[in-house]
């Protein structure tokens, strides 16, 4: 090797992941001071609007923010919702009647074919449409009439995770701005999440009871079941282990049947009523002797296998899944440093998945 070559060595497997987990208290206290006004502006002019239903367009780790902004607008907006589905549009075509519909389509990149395709004709179709991105320059943005742009910066890593919990803290400050509120209840969330993210070595500490892992399955209720789905996919696509989430109403209704004394099991148990009524689930597991890991209060993880007590006293329930997240973002990414894969560079995924 000539003298002047230097010497390179292979970067460190999931650092750009963990940089970017790193940056998520920063990113929040950014959205909730640069980023607040515009929204709550936002969601006054749509407001005006009076839109009678909001129907949520998503893929991927964008489809559980949606999720989770369904049980937002639900429960403190009273506002019927629907998840879309996008084909209905684009492989078949249809064109239904969307007037007075707030139509809300989120995306971190704004560049996935479908999502714009699907906007544009909701607003041709009479919505008021909007679009959550963390690129305020991308085609979805351009064809929304209204765009919330998330201030997440540049995102290198292919598993999403401060653009996730920005579109989270988005869609709330745009859910209580359409009533004008000012969203206080986020306001702890920036030093909370820093707390939890000095805590990893709780979390590695974890992550060595799911090496060898076949299968996982995630649980919660209530705004903790977005979660529970964003955890399963991360996991799945960063350790490719199978990962399957479900409402703890749902795995009583059948999937229960596959949990024994060897699965392993995490549920998210939120502080408030989503976290009451996963209290019969939570027992029903335990009679099964599944592998319980609990994250949320302090009280469930005590009488689960293991777990990671999440800093909720007194925190709103509807932002609570800004903090859930954190700590199974950092589960993901250290078991599958622990399984010998790189987090950073999953196989067969791209940053931009465009689907049509």
């Amino acid at each position: 090797m000539s003298a002047k070559q230097p010497i390179r060595y292979p970067e460190q497997p999931g650092r750009i992941m963990a940089g970017e987990i790193a940056e998520q208290p920063a990113v929040l206290a950014r959205l909730l001071g640069e980023g607040a006004a515009a929204i709550r502006e936002t969601a006054r002019r749509v407001a005006a609007r009076r839109p009678r239903f909001a129907l949520l367009t998503a893929r991927g780790t964008s489809d559980n923010a949606a999720l989770y902004a369904k049980y937002l607008l639900e429960i403190r907006r009273g506002m019927p919702c629907g998840l879309t589905s996008m084909s209905t549009t684009t492989a078949y075509g249809a064109r239904p009647d969307l007037t007075d519909v707030l139509v809300i389509a989120v995306s971190q990149s704004g560049g996935s074919p479908d999502l714009v395709a699907s906007t544009e004709a909701a607003r041709a179709g009479g919505a008021v449409t909007v679009a959550v991105t963390n690129n305020p320059s991308s085609p979805l943005a351009a064809v929304a009439e209204f765009h919330i742009d998330i201030l997440a910066g540049a995102e290198k890593a292919l598993p999403a995770t401060k653009t996730y919990t920005a579109e989270l803290l988005a869609l709330y400050l745009f859910t209580e701005g359409l009533a004008g509120g000012d969203g206080a209840a986020a306001e702890v969330l920036p030093e909370l999440a820093r707390r939890i993210l000095d805590r990893a070595a709780e979390v590695r500490t974890l992550a060595g009871r799911y090496r060898f892992a076949e299968r996982m399955v995630l649980t919660s209720r209530g705004y903790g079941y977005p979660t529970a789905k964003e955890a399963a996919l991360k996991l799945m696509e960063t350790s490719y282990i199978p990962a399957l989430s479900y409402s703890g109403a749902d795995l009583l209704h059948g999937p229960l049947a596959m949990v024994d004394n060897v699965s392993p099991v995490i549920a998210i148990v939120p502080e408030g009523r989503g976290g009451e009524a996963l209290r019969p689930v939570l027992d029903r597991l335990r009679d099964r002797g599944a592998d319980l890991v609990v994250i949320g209060s302090g009280e469930q993880v005590e009488t689960a296998s293991a777990g990671f007590a999440l800093p909720t006293a007194g925190v709103a329930e509807e932002v609570q899944p800004v903090l859930e997240i954190l700590p199974l973002q950092m589960l993901a990414r250290e078991v599958t440093l622990a399984r010998g894969q790189d987090p950073d560079a999953p196989r067969a995924l791209a940053k931009v998945t465009e689907t049509r």
